[in-house]
């Protein structure tokens, strides 16, 4: 969405002028899944698909929320002082979530705000729809009443928005990638200490293809959280005997001579996907800055196994692509990508055998399935901003 239409849409609905006008991307992960929230190393990026959003203040204390993506829904009100959860109010609770954090964290809001948004991320695809709203609305809030919070801050109020006002237990990797995302790179973050590098992507004629199944997926209606339950209890098991505080701190040797301390096999399997895949991510990003792409492809593949074998969060739609990719020409590799249940896989495909690529695994997949999957190119794009 270009800037002078966004613009025009919010005149549309508020019958005033914005006084500024923002952008926050999706993410990918290119490898690191479902280890964030288990203190190991995740390798995203920002995406080119996002949401924008203008905003003007009111003179009052009301919040008026709109999106061009939910026009049903008309303009969601709220007020300052009695930010709650409402399930009827959609998309906007993770909105009034951000600023009632922010408020809490001793930002003082004088007045409400009118705010329009529209995005092109496929909703409920595991592109991190969500975390790119929650760093819209807090960029907003920043810039709207000049505040001055670090980008950090805003990052871990996010987070806080998914854990305690919508009530999902993910880690910090989605929100990070979102407000620090740099163009044409990914970021190695460690989430336990939150120290990151700075990798740049060089495919070597390759592009990342996102592949969405366009089944949606809820996290908060899916077994994400008691897959980090699971993962929990199996921490606490090995705590018996070893001194850590998350399951990345160990290596593959170290959880094979004491796995014999965890009692469940499901616990067993989604605890040893956190500690392989944590070493697979630190592998990967060094075999991609070494140009050592097929390498890198293997571990992506790998990825994939572990995800659909031992963390079980894949499914038939997910496996479909996947396993259909990995048969293509010029396909380096491919995985599911955020959190599983549906939603989106990434191909790393030759530029030459895009089209291909696409026809095939389109058609094998809705042979399949019943139904199309999409298809789009991921160019990898700036965080979260204000638009100049």
């Amino acid at each position: 969405m270009d800037k002078q239409t966004l613009i025009t849409e919010f005149t549309k609905i508020y019958t005033t002028q914005p006084t500024a006008e923002y952008f926050s991307p999706g993410r990918i992960n290119l490898i690191g899944e479902h280890t964030d929230y288990n203190g190991g190393h995740v390798f995203p990026c920002a995406i080119s698909l996002g949401i924008w959003g203008a905003a003007a203040k009111r003179a009052d204390r009301k919040l008026r929320f709109y999106s061009g993506n939910f026009p049903d829904l008309g303009v969601i009100e709220a007020d300052l002082d009695t930010l709650e959860f409402v399930k009827d109010d959609s998309w906007s609770n993770y909105a009034k979530g951000m600023i009632k954090f922010i408020q809490a964290a001793g930002h003082q809001l004088d007045v409400g705000l009118d705010i329009y948004i529209n995005g092109n991320i496929p909703n409920g695809s595991g592109l991190s729809s969500s975390a790119a709203l929650e760093m819209l609305i807090g960029l907003i809030v920043d810039d709207q009443f000049d505040l001055g919070i670090e980008r950090l801050d805003l990052i871990k109020l996010g987070m806080k928005t998914e854990n305690d006002f919508i009530g999902v237990n993910s880690g910090i990797m989605d929100q990070f990638a979102v407000g620090m995302g740099q163009k044409d790179h990914a970021l190695l973050l460690d989430t336990n200490t939150l120290e990151y590098q700075v990798a740049p992507i060089d495919l070597k004629g390759h592009v990342i293809i996102i592949m969405n199944t366009n089944k949606r997926r809820e996290l908060a209606d899916s077994k994400y959280n008691e897959r980090r339950a699971e993962c929990e209890k199996a921490l606490s098991e090995l705590q018996t005997k070893l001194d850590i505080s998350s399951l990345g701190e160990l290596d593959a040797n170290t959880f094979d001579e004491y796995s014999y301390l965890i009692e469940d096999g499901d616990r067993l399997k989604r605890a040893r996907h956190a500690v392989l895949e944590n070493e697979r991510t630190l592998r990967a990003e060094k075999l991609l800055q070494a140009g050592q792409l097929e390498e890198f492809g293997r571990l992506v593949n790998a990825s994939h196994v572990s995800l659909e074998h031992d963390y079980e969060v894949t499914g038939v739609e997910l496996d479909t692509l996947a396993h259909t990719a990995w048969k293509q020409p010029g396909v380096l590799g491919a995985r599911m990508t955020g959190a599983g249940f549906g939603g989106c896989a990434i191909a790393l495909v030759a530029k030459d055998q895009v089209e291909a690529f696409e026809k095939e695994v389109g058609a094998q997949y809705t042979e399949k399935i019943g139904y199309a999957p999409s298809f789009y190119e991921a160019e990898i794009a700036d965080g979260t901003k204000v638009l100049a």
